[in-house]
């Protein structure tokens, strides 16, 4: 009898110039599994997710209510989905504006028999961007100086505390340069619009961007570690290519982040390093980044030891990896048949056929509120 294969749900299959990390991900998993060993399950947002349509990496697809729906809705969709594949193993969720709902419903995903290895909610909101110089003073680690915006007349006086140029960030995702109030009120206005309240403005530090795709096993220890220099970046501000580096500080401050709170499950930790050479911590995101291919690429794939621990199975710390490992994103143009589209857009799922083709099974109706995106 062939065995059953190992099946994996994982999230973000948006895969535009501001990707998320789904396809990313994918890509690490299948690149150290065996042919028909596993099965992934992708849960998407929106029918024109690019990962959809990646048929050599996406095994199932089936559409996932938005955050903004609540955890009942995502918890009963998940049952479904469960049902539907015969068993899902694990979930990998890659998107920061879902993680508070998938932490919600552990103890559901626990009494299916779903895997899962992620923070908890204390420690997603350790790491947040308004608690992040709370973080850095506890953990020893040096932070830009922030100012929490709560209304748009704050902007007016923030200068007396942050000089310009100043960064505006989401509570979520974005970050805009504003070299003044004005295009600082603008960017206060578009940030609300996307990702609501609070809001929080930035000292803009000059340097090299260095980035950091770790795991930790939620005891302080650090199961793996990859950082990473960007070469391009788009307008977005989004990597287009990076590099594999030996950094130690970069090291080091990623285990003062893992021990300081006790971190489970994959992170990425972003860094400036000015022209001093001194190092500060932008902000930590709670999830795998968009490169995170680079670590299979660079012989340490950290996917794979997510999914060990997310099903119960050992994992030794992780140190090696190729230094000057690179990755340079392409464009592509996938090509797809317009009853894909429509099973996705009318049934909210598609599931794939024996003979590589698809076929069109019951599912439900997908609403479409908010907006979820970034890697």
């Amino acid at each position: 009898m062939t065995p059953r294969p190992l099946t994996i749900a994982v999230t973000g299959l948006n895969a535009t110039d501001n990707p998320g990390p789904g396809v990313s991900v994918i890509r690490a998993l299948k690149a150290d599994s065996v042919a028909g060993s596993l099965r992934i399950v992708g849960l998407a947002y929106d029918t024109l997710d690019p990962g959809i349509y990646a048929r050599d990496l996406v095994d199932d697809v089936f559409l996932i209510p938005y955050p903004s729906q609540g955890s009942t809705a995502l918890g009963q969709r998940l049952r479904y989905i469960h049902r539907r594949v015969n068993g899902l193993h694990a979930v990998l969720p890659t998107l920061d504006a879902e993680l508070a709902a998938f932490i919600d419903l552990e103890g559901l995903l626990g009494e299916l028999g779903i895997g899962s290895f992620l923070p908890s909610r204390d420690q997603l909101d350790i790491r947040s961007k308004v608690n992040l110089s709370r973080l850095g003073a506890s953990a020893a680690i040096n932070v830009p100086r922030s100012k929490i915006l709560t209304s748009v007349a704050e902007i007016y006086a923030v200068h007396r505390e942050l000089c310009y140029p100043l960064l505006i960030k989401g509570v979520y995702y974005g970050a805009e340069l504003a070299r003044g109030v004005d295009e600082a009120v603008a960017a206060f206005h578009r940030v609300v619009s996307r990702w609501g309240y609070p809001v929080i403005a930035q000292a803009f530090v000059q340097g090299d961007e260095l980035n950091v795709v770790a795991v930790g096993d939620g005891r302080g220890g650090l199961v793996g570690a990859l950082p990473m220099k960007k070469m391009s970046i788009t307008d977005k501000g989004k990597g287009w290519a990076g590099i594999a580096i030996r950094d130690s500080e970069l090291l080091a401050i990623t285990r003062r982040f893992v021990e300081e709170t006790r971190w489970r499950g994959p992170c990425e930790i972003e860094v400036i390093r000015d022209r001093h050479g001194e190092y500060h911590l932008l902000e930590v995101n709670p999830r795998f980044p968009a490169w995170t291919y680079l670590s299979a690429g660079a012989g340490m794939n950290l996917p794979w030891a997510v999914v060990r621990l997310a099903t119960g199975q050992p994992v030794q710390p992780m140190e090696n990896y190729e230094v000057g490992t690179m990755f340079v994103r392409i464009a592509i143009d996938q090509i797809a048949r317009l009853e894909d589209l429509r099973a996705v857009a009318q049934l909210g799922e598609h599931v794939a056929a024996s003979d590589g083709g698809l076929v069109v099974t019951q599912g439900v109706g997908h609403a479409r509120p908010c907006a979820v995106n970034e890697g």
